[in-house]
């Protein structure tokens, strides 16, 4: 089992396949198995990096508190201990957060961004609820009962749910806890303008309650494009085919852009 030593623990991550690398980061109590469509296929033309953030499926908890930038700075670890100089990198729901926090701190180390269902703050009230939710139920005594709910609605086969739930099962508790908090009170809103990188914002159509993040981001980042896919907020797993289509797509657009430059 590959793992990765940092400061205060250990990252359980995967490369698969060979050229442009991409790497993907979850959101809380869900682990890298959620990218596992992507992982699959898109590693036919990409490096494609998956990781676990401390405390997720098989990384080891984390004494550091979760935050986005300790979180972004053990992803450079990794990328540099992989040899990676740039990387493609793309984010699902609060992992579109640490994605947008990503390319404020490192902008020299991206050469595009995807944000899958993904927001720069928490603004109304429905978000805030879940999100605090999440955070209450990150107990020993109630965190099974938050994993359950998070797999099975990530879930499209039960083949699917088994593995997402038991990778889920791995996690500590504290951990999730914490990256469940900070995604409460993190916005990069106004700093949306120093974002230069291009990124590829992917929606569902269905995910009502997430468009007027969609269109703060498109209204804000300096170059990107927005897309809707026909499903709810489970993109990665729920619609595939469709998102390895789009990130394709804009990775071989950006790969020519970059080449020529």
């Amino acid at each position: 089992m590959p793992m990765l030593d940092v400061e205060d623990g250990s990252l359980f991550y995967q490369v698969k396949g060979e050229g442009t690398p991409i790497i993907f980061i979850h959101p809380p109590l869900l682990t890298s198995t959620n990218f596992l469509y992507q992982l699959e296929h898109l590693s036919k033309t990409y490096k494609v990096i998956t990781f676990d953030i401390r405390g997720h499926g098989r990384s080891v908890y984390s004494k550091q508190a979760i935050t986005y930038q300790l979180i972004v700075n053990d992803i450079v670890n990794l990328l540099d201990y992989l040899g990676v100089e740039k990387v493609f990198i793309c984010g699902y729901s609060t992992g579109g957060s640490i994605l947008l926090e990503f390319l404020l701190m490192y902008p020299n180390r991206v050469l595009g961004g995807i944000v899958i269902s993904g927001m720069s703050e928490v603004k109304d009230l429905f978000l805030k609820q879940r999100i605090s939710l999440g955070v209450k139920l990150s107990n020993k005594k109630t965190i099974s009962v938050l994993k359950l709910a998070i797999t099975l609605g990530n879930s499209k086969t039960r083949q699917i749910f088994r593995k997402l739930y038991e990778d889920a099962s791995f996690g500590d508790a504290r951990n999730i806890q914490q990256y469940y908090r900070f995604s409460l009170h993190y916005n990069c809103t106004n700093r949306l303008q120093d974002i230069n990188s291009p990124v590829l914002l992917v929606f569902g159509t269905k995910d009502k309650a997430f468009h007027q993040y969609a269109y703060i981001l498109h209204g804000k980042l300096p170059n990107n494009e927005l897309v809707f896919l026909k499903e709810k907020h489970q993109i990665p797993t729920k619609a595939a085919i469709k998102l390895n289509e789009k990130i394709d797509e804009f990775i071989q657009k950006h790969s020519v852009i970059n080449s020529l430059q």
